[in-house]
């Protein structure tokens, strides 16, 4: 994941969570009551917007999946480099010995190295596959996350639009006032923390109903 991350959520959090609102209140346009201290009013609608950048470089979820992400793919690229200087290390051995070798002894070895190279290259793609489409799977199953904790969030301050901001994407000003990245984020820290604890808490009575059987 990378600079092109936070532009992907740029897009998604301010099309998909502001039409989401804008739907849901689209017809209570004249009430001013709508007004208050973090969000602002154009035409009775109120706005907030949370900044994408911040949102993802301190989403605790986030830093774990990427650090696991590029620990697959550290461990995937060493993987990758070992397997394959082995196979060059075989292909000049067989270089250096094939004018000793019977012509059927050379095409038997040949094909064997041949073979190990078309696995090699299948097993290659097959891997860098099946990451890429972990690393979809991570990011969607992050959209849900932090979607849904907006959705939750905004029950209690109907908010109409919820705007993702980042540097260089589409809006080009927005005030500070009306920025609730801080309340978004620890609500969702928050909410992450609370999984954990629950998460090593059944691990830990699992490990300890398993000592009991042994």
């Amino acid at each position: 994941m990378n600079s092109n991350t936070s532009l992907i959520w740029n897009v998604l959090l301010t099309l998909a969570v502001a039409t989401l609102f804008f739907l849901h209140f689209s017809g209570r346009k004249g009430e001013s009551s709508f007004l208050a201290s973090d969000s602002t009013s154009l035409g009775g609608r109120r706005i907030v917007y949370v900044q994408v950048d911040s949102l993802l470089s301190k989403y605790e979820y986030f830093k774990e999946v990427r650090k696991d992400l590029e620990g697959r793919r550290y461990k995937l690229d060493y993987e990758l480099t070992n397997r394959g200087k082995s196979l060059e290390n075989e292909i000049a051995f067989f270089q250096q010995k094939a004018p000793t070798m019977t012509m059927e002894q050379g095409r038997s070895v040949e094909e064997q190295l041949v073979k190990k190279q078309q696995d090699f290259v299948q097993y290659r793609e097959r891997e860098a596959q099946k990451l890429a489409q972990e690393e979809l799977d991570r990011n969607e199953e992050l959209y849900v996350q932090i979607y849904d904790y907006i959705d939750r969030y905004n029950k209690d301050n109907q908010f109409e639009f919820v705007l993702g901001y980042s540097r260089g994407g589409g809006i080009l000003y927005a005030n500070k006032n009306l920025d609730v990245t801080e309340k978004i984020l620890n609500g969702l820290n928050e909410e992450y923390r609370e999984k954990q604890k629950k998460s090593t808490g059944k691990e830990a009575q699992k490990d300890s109903a398993d000592a009991k059987k042994k």
